[in-house]
């Protein structure tokens, strides 16, 4: 439970008041399932509110679904305000919503851009502006965002999405300078290619596809022990640090072997109907 120390289990999840934003699905949903399971009291928000209120009540342990637009910092302080009114102020953020295009960057409608913008990086703004706050007033909390390894590498195909997830790192970087010693720990989650609808059709390059319970893995353990930057898998953050001090041609050599190039390989046809239901929300 939410108290006045922040009661937490042997596992640094049990007890603990968890929104998991954009839980419905992927990586979102499983990271809500392994938290739940671990003893957390989990609040699902997801634009698809059905879908968020159907998770929860699937899960083994204590969990409810709430309507969510990360896009809406009014919908993003509704849905706190909902989680309070049910079980106090919220432990731990994680923000997992996120969107993705893939192609060239000429190619890239403007709607594509657009959203992408507004969910990956404008969605974490709002989040971290609307919570933060109240953790910083209690004198504790965690915020954990899911980003991507496209924080980090060079990601051919995915120029837009890359930006909006190296501002995310940015952004994450800056807000927790500022709040250093205020007792609100801010965490970053960087996997590489999950097998989710959001990475239908594109390819791994050199890194194994994961799971989505490898990343809600990482979640767990993040919260148990709090670390800045996370990359899954582990090696990921040291090998880009270690290529980084390469002269530039082979510095660029060796990225054009380890990371895929979606424009060449991804498959349109697989990736048609996940672009669909973003580009055209309902």
């Amino acid at each position: 439970m939410s108290g006045a120390k922040g009661a937490k289990g042997a596992n640094g999840v049990s007890g603990r008041i968890i929104a998991v934003v954009g839980g419905a699905n992927g990586i979102g949903r499983e990271t809500a399932r392994l938290l739940a399971l671990a003893g957390a009291r989990v609040a699902i928000g997801d634009r698809d509110g059905d879908a968020a209120r159907k998770t929860a009540e699937a899960l083994d342990g204590t969990a409810i679904g709430l309507d969510l637009d990360v896009t809406s910092t009014a919908s993003f302080e509704t849905f706190l305000a909902a989680v309070e009114s049910a079980w106090g102020g919220v432990d731990v953020l994680v923000n997992s919503a996120g969107v993705m295009w893939v192609g060239a960057f000429d190619a890239e409608p403007e709607a594509a851009v657009r959203r992408q913008v507004e969910v990956n990086l404008l969605g974490v703004i709002h989040g971290v502006r609307a919570t933060a706050p109240m953790m910083v007033a209690r004198g504790r909390g965690h915020i954990i965002t899911i980003a991507s390894a496209a924080s980090l590498l060079p990601t051919p195909g995915e120029a837009t999405y890359a930006a909006s997830k190296h501002g995310v790192l940015g952004y994450l970087k800056a807000v927790r300078a500022e709040l250093r010693g205020s007792g609100v720990e801010i965490s970053v989650i960087m996997p590489a290619v999950v097998e989710t609808a959001l990475a239908a059709g594109t390819s791994t390059g050199a890194a194994k596809l994961l799971q989505p319970a490898d990343v809600a893995r990482a979640v767990s353990r993040t919260i148990a022990h709090p670390r800045f930057e996370v990359t899954v898998p582990a090696y990921l953050g040291p090998s880009r640090r270690a290529i980084d001090i390469l002269p530039p041609a082979l510095h660029d050599g060796l990225f054009r072997r380890l990371v895929p190039d979606q424009v060449r390989t991804a498959d349109r046809n697989a990736r048609a109907g996940y672009e669909a239901q973003f580009l055209n929300p309902s």
